[in-house]
């Protein structure tokens, strides 16, 4: 009887923590609301933000016009301005090509242009639609984010 007691607790535990991390989920469902416009040189690449705290604390920021360094031959990285709201986001991450994401030990944005690894502390904000050849440009780059009318 103890045996099938702390079985059932087991059960209900494991539903509830499945149910509290469904919450912290990758939310893409309000992706029409929340279109980027990012200017390189010439070029214009597009992406969408998810709907989450840190996304929409980025939104408040633009536009804005920033150089992005080249960090590890996989990712184009900035500072922005003021750290970002990371409260109830989804802190772990295994970014691919083109996701945009906030790494909240540094406060950095991170747009990949190479898959990566699954990674502590990365917040997902968004990802390119279209234009992600622009970012692999060797070195530094100046981009122009906004929100696309």
């Amino acid at each position: 009887m103890k045996k099938l007691f702390y079985t059932i607790i087991l059960l209900l535990g494991c539903t509830q923590l499945h149910a509290c991390n469904k919450d912290k989920e990758l939310n893409t469902t309000n992706q029409e609301t929340m279109k980027l416009k990012i200017t390189i040189g010439e070029n214009t690449a597009t992406a969408i933000l998810y709907d989450n705290p840190t996304s929409r604390d980025f939104v408040t920021m633009l536009p804005l016009t920033v150089a992005m360094d080249d960090y590890a031959n996989t990712e184009k990285i900035f500072y922005p301005s003021r750290k970002l709201s990371t409260k109830d986001a989804l802190k772990d991450f295994k970014p691919s090509e083109g996701d945009i994401t906030l790494y909240a030990p540094w406060g950095n944005i991170a747009l990949f242009y190479k898959d990566f690894s699954y990674s502590n502390s990365l917040i997902p904000l968004g990802k390119i639609t279209n234009g992600i050849e622009y970012f692999k440009a060797k070195g530094k780059i100046t981009v122009t984010i906004e929100l696309e009318q």
